[in-house]
């Protein structure tokens, strides 16, 4: 392991030759636990939500956590007892947040495609706002909040037909993506607001994807969202509350520099100063990328067609990322193994499929069968993508803190599998 990587992710180091996480030895939670196994440094985190409000202090943000990113109940409840706030995109995520003892006054709920139940969830809650993303799921908004006798409240997500460099499937702030409206059709949308007796504006809203490592989309984006709420205001005396600038701060890669949030926190304050907007970001991986790892554990080793295949018991049912994003995430072997023969391999998993895979063309140091590996950033769109194709077992979740490691999630049984089927 280079020691590149172990300073971009701090809490790695080596003791005898074995990968520790901060004070605990990997080798000793994946015997204690088993493989695949899924590890959080709950210290990290909060040091990444700090470094969030530092790069932000000028305008004291709600920092809201994207908690699609990893929705695991305990790093929920840390980051709740923190103060942190939480963007949500589904009735089950708020059931989790509530749970975790999140304020409904620091949740904002986004997502395309919120049904009426979901609304009125979220309306009985006392959410801070809807995040709204059409007309026709302005007027559901409407309907559900007049049933219930209330107001709701709303921002509308903007599309400003920004660009970001990242992968297509992670770039939501370009007019072909399904996210948000045209700005000119959130105007109407604020007009429609301020007429309506059961719906009332609250801030705009944009995000423009993921793992984006320049300030300046950023920049482009709020610019246009500052001339949607000037106009709203203008136009049908809306007061907006707030932006929400949303998320997708892109941390180092193995190829790439981290955004430079404290710039990007410098030049959002000198646009919002003496504008009476607060500010609201909505950090997922960010926050919880680097502080995880999944731990893997080497079944065989063989050749085929000039292909070294390296098969792990963690795959795409693990981690999809690297098939389903092309996300590459280091994989370290947790045990040094000293001077052995480095190869060019596929890290590959025991799912069925061809496109199962952790990394390919990787070179690795060749481990034997038994060998545990670490796939490093892996505390993001891990286990919250995870699932149970071909019958697999969904893994275990640690969580670190100091020299505390809690198991937050027991590994699944077979009944597991069945316990909801109605046979």
């Amino acid at each position: 392991m280079g020691a590149g990587v172990l300073r971009a992710v701090r809490p790695l180091v080596r003791k005898g030759g074995v990968l520790q996480w901060g004070r605990h030895s990997i080798e000793a939670l994946a015997e204690e636990h088993g493989t695949p196994l899924y590890i959080y440094d709950g210290d990290r985190v909060l040091e990444r939500l700090r470094t969030v409000r530092d790069a932000f202090a000028e305008v004291d943000p709600l920092v809201a956590y994207s908690v699609k990113a990893n929705a695991n109940l305990a790093l929920l409840r840390l980051l709740a007892g923190a103060g942190c706030g939480a963007d949500i995109v589904s009735g089950g995520e708020l059931y989790r947040v509530r749970k975790a003892g999140f304020p409904a006054g620091r949740v904002v709920f986004a997502g395309v495609g919120k049904s009426a139940a979901e609304m009125r969830e979220g309306i009985r809650a006392g959410i801070r706002a809807f995040h709204v993303e059409s007309a026709g799921e302005l007027e559901a908004l409407g309907g559900v909040a007049g049933e219930a006798g209330r107001s709701a409240p709303v921002a509308v997500r903007v599309n400003p037909d920004v660009e970001a460099a990242t992968h297509e499937f992670t770039r939501t702030g370009h007019a072909a993506a399904k996210f948000g409206v045209a700005p000119e059709e959130a105007v109407a949308l604020y007009r429609r607001i301020a007429a309506h007796p059961h719906l009332h504006a609250v801030g705009v809203d944009v995000h423009i994807g993921s793992q984006v490592r320049s300030s300046e989309p950023f920049l482009r984006a709020l610019e246009v969202v500052l001339d949607v709420a000037g106009a709203a205001e203008r136009e049908s005396g809306t007061r907006i509350g707030y932006i929400d600038l949303g998320g997708g701060f892109g941390i180092a890669g193995p190829a790439a520099e981290e955004l430079d949030l404290a710039a990007l926190g410098r030049a959002v304050a000198r646009r919002l100063r003496g504008r009476g907007l607060s500010l609201v970001v909505e950090p997922g991986r960010f926050l919880v990328g680097d502080a995880g790892a999944l731990a893997t554990r080497v079944l065989y080793v063989k050749r085929s067609g000039g292909i070294t295949f390296v098969v792990a018991d963690a795959g795409m049912t693990e981690l999809i990322r690297p098939s389903h994003y092309g996300g590459r995430h280091e994989i370290v072997p947790v045990r040094e193994a000293g001077r052995g023969r480095v190869e060019r391999v596929d890290v590959v998993g025991p799912v069925c499929e061809q496109g199962d895979f952790l990394a390919r063309d990787r070179d690795l140091s060749l481990p034997a069968p038994g060998a545990l590996l670490c796939v490093l950033q892996a505390g993001a769109y891990g286990f919250a993508m995870a699932s149970n194709y071909n019958s697999r077992l969904r893994p275990a979740e640690v969580l670190l803190r100091g020299d505390r490691a809690e198991l937050v999630r027991r590994r699944e049984k077979y009944a597991d599998l069945t316990r909801n089927e109605c046979t």
